[in-house]
């Protein structure tokens, strides 16, 4: 199979996932107890049986479930993921609107807790069972039973609340549009959920790279390495990097789902308007072509996160890109 094939067969693959994730969703959605109609109009309003009617039929709620996923798919192979029914416009623009500010936190925060994550734990792994390993391993252990939401909550009181250096929330200040703002002000309002996420994914690639350095280190090519002789900085470049940053790629890539879930909550935390305080909004409020078109896009993402990942894989190890191509 050449390079070509292999990317023809994991495309055809993203194809049947979001096929499936269709389905699910669907059904899911549809069968959810949320009323849409009631949640648009509001607990405290009423509407006649006349007006809920021509609301259902303007929405296309008076059809059958099947007739409704079918004209939904038809819609979607057009590239027409329908209109929201919280902000009233297409489905693309809000996701569009949103996405920007999403991907900049998500990807900001991959970065940052992959590069912080692995010289973490090339640290503990080098100096294991020292107090520099301990107290970082701690702080790992300790981040990794603690929810986002909490991070979050903590940053704030810390850095907003009580010392005032970043704003309690939101992408711009209040009262000001996102066109009047520059971007050292968009990147001031994004610091907070930022460091929020990287502290949460931190000790994921941080202890697997501790564990993987620990097991490079008493491999018998390093110890052979280190009877004749070799340098530490020869033996980190040539035999530790080499066989623990795959690995942390590997762990990092992996957790594209999981970021995207942390967003969910960091985004509501510092009501930053992302696309997972969107998809808690549709959900809340019954925005069934909202919910969708936003689950579409997430799993076209994680899936790419995933196939990048095996891309690196094989420029990076000859033996795997044989072995897959």
């Amino acid at each position: 199979m050449n390079i070509f094939k292999y990317i023809m067969f994991n495309f055809s693959r993203m194809i049947i996932l979001i096929i499936l994730v269709c389905i699910v969703t669907f059904t899911l959605v549809v069968n959810s107890p949320i009323d849409p109609i009631r949640q648009y109009i509001g607990e405290g309003n009423t509407v006649s049986i006349e007006q809920r009617g021509e609301i259902e039929k303007y929405w296309g709620l008076d059809e059958s479930k099947i007739d409704r996923f079918i004209n939904w798919s038809s819609n979607l192979l057009k590239g027409d993921l329908g209109e929201s029914l919280i902000f009233r416009k297409s489905v693309i623009s809000v996701i569009s609107e949103r996405a920007i500010n999403s991907l900049f936190l998500m990807v900001s925060a991959f970065i940052l807790s992959g590069m912080v994550g692995y010289i973490l734990g090339l640290i503990m792994g080098k100096y294991r069972d020292s107090l520099l390993d301990k107290i970082i391993k701690s702080i790992c252990i300790t981040f990794t039973a603690t929810p986002t939401f909490w991070v979050g909550i903590l940053m704030l009181i810390i850095f907003s609340v009580k010392l005032k250096i970043f704003p309690i929330g939101f992408s711009v200040p209040i009262g000001i549009t996102t066109d009047n703002i520059n971007i050292l002000e968009k990147i001031h309002h994004a610091i907070l959920p930022i460091i929020t996420l990287t502290l949460v994914f931190v000790p994921n690639v941080a202890m697997h790279t501790r564990s993987k350095t620990i097991e490079v280190l008493q491999s018998d090519y390093v110890l052979f390495a280190i009877a004749k002789g070799e340098s530490e900085k020869s033996i980190l470049k040539n035999h530790i990097f080499k066989n623990t940053v795959l690995p942390a790629v590997t762990i990092q890539f992996g957790s594209f789902s999981e970021i995207f879930g942390g967003s969910v909550l960091a985004e509501s935390v510092f009501s930053y308007p992302g696309l997972g305080s969107t998809v808690v909004q549709a959900g809340l409020g019954g925005d069934i072509p909202l919910l969708l078109g936003t689950t579409i896009i997430t799993a076209i993402f994680v899936f790419m996160g995933n196939f990048i990942a095996d891309i690196l894989h094989m420029a990076m190890n000859p033996m795997i890109r044989e072995e897959k191509v």
